[in-house]
């Protein structure tokens, strides 16, 4: 067989082999997808995740179906992701903490980026910096003054150790110069309520967490750590704004799948979640809670991802937080 005639044997059989992949693609999905959610009923990832995942059923003509796999931070729920059939009918909504924190924190069962495919990045959701009425500041220059005037004094409540709002207030006190200590809660909720009973006296937190408390009077807001302010707190200045411009926090969520999903597949259910971000009454629901939606290329969140990992590793290093790998 000639050289010419081989190349063209082996290019038919590579097109045959291919086949019954783009035919899988262009179909899917034909049956339900699952869509692991790994905290709670709820929480914010949980109600970023349901909404997504009806409008993606209505879209689709399948069932999506949301299966709540809380425990360690989202680790546990990001990790049955990691070891489900590759084949896009099982993915998850993941957060911050469990893709870009917790393996620079903790020993995880997975690698994000070798045992997760990036599908897209679906909403960041800014962190807002608030404190207890007693406390008498009312912006972030004067908060950063009464830390400075009493080293070791003021706390700050976090939902967890390695938590963002943890990382955060780790990033404001390096930024700022300050020494605060930490308290961490198991949750966002219990932190918040030591916050109401002035407990504890700042915290950082999911925008939608703390906004109920913000608007009734009960917590006074000092920034958010977005580029721009928040649509539904907006008098509230960003951390820019007030003169931390390094101060950038935002949580995020991302749709991720298991290593091995063909790329053909990747694509079908990236066209399927930009179909559904790009929909009116979805940006309006999400935006209620606070969220910007994103839905960018599967490469680009990579790459996102891979930014964010280092971001906080840097942090927890310069910080001197004791990790448990």
């Amino acid at each position: 067989m000639t050289v010419s005639r081989r190349l063209l044997v082996e290019l038919f059989l590579g097109l045959f082999l291919l086949l019954p992949s783009l035919a899988s693609a262009q179909n899917f999905p034909t049956k339900p997808i699952k869509l692991i959610v790994p905290f709670p009923a709820g929480g914010p990832n949980d109600i970023i995740a349901r909404v997504i995942g009806q409008r993606m059923s209505e879209l689709s003509g399948q069932p999506v179906v949301i299966d709540n796999r809380g425990g360690q931070g989202g680790v546990l729920g990001t990790d049955a992701v990691s070891k489900a059939a590759p084949d896009g009918y099982t993915i998850a909504i993941s957060s911050a903490g469990a893709l870009a924190i917790s393996p620079s924190m903790e020993k995880v069962a997975y690698d994000t980026l070798t045992d997760l495919t990036p599908v897209t990045l679906v909403a960041t959701v800014p962190e807002m910096l608030v404190v207890a009425t007693n406390v008498p500041v009312k912006d972030i220059s004067e908060l950063i003054a009464l830390a400075k005037a009493q080293p070791g004094k003021l706390n700050f409540a976090s939902s967890g150790p390695g938590s963002l709002p943890h990382l955060a207030g780790e990033l404001f006190k390096l930024t700022a110069k300050i020494d605060i200590v930490h308290v961490p809660y198991r949750g966002a909720a219990p932190a918040v309520n030591d916050l109401l009973g002035q407990q504890v006296q700042m915290t950082f937190l999911d925008l939608p967490v703390l906004l109920p408390q913000v608007k009734a009077g009960a917590l006074r807001p000092i920034a958010v750590g977005s580029a721009e302010r928040a649509p539904t707190a907006p008098k509230v200045p960003t951390t820019a704004e007030a003169g931390l411009p390094q101060l950038r926090i935002e949580n995020w969520y991302g749709m991720v799948a298991p290593k091995g999903t063909p790329k053909e597949i990747i694509a079908a259910l990236h066209g399927l979640a930009t179909r559904v971000m790009a929909d009116p009454a979805v940006k309006e629901k999400l935006a209620a809670q606070g969220a910007t939606l994103i839905g960018d290329e599967p490469e680009h969140f990579r790459g996102f991802i891979a930014d964010e990992t280092k971001k906080w590793a840097k942090v927890i290093k310069d910080a001197g937080i004791e990790t448990a790998k």
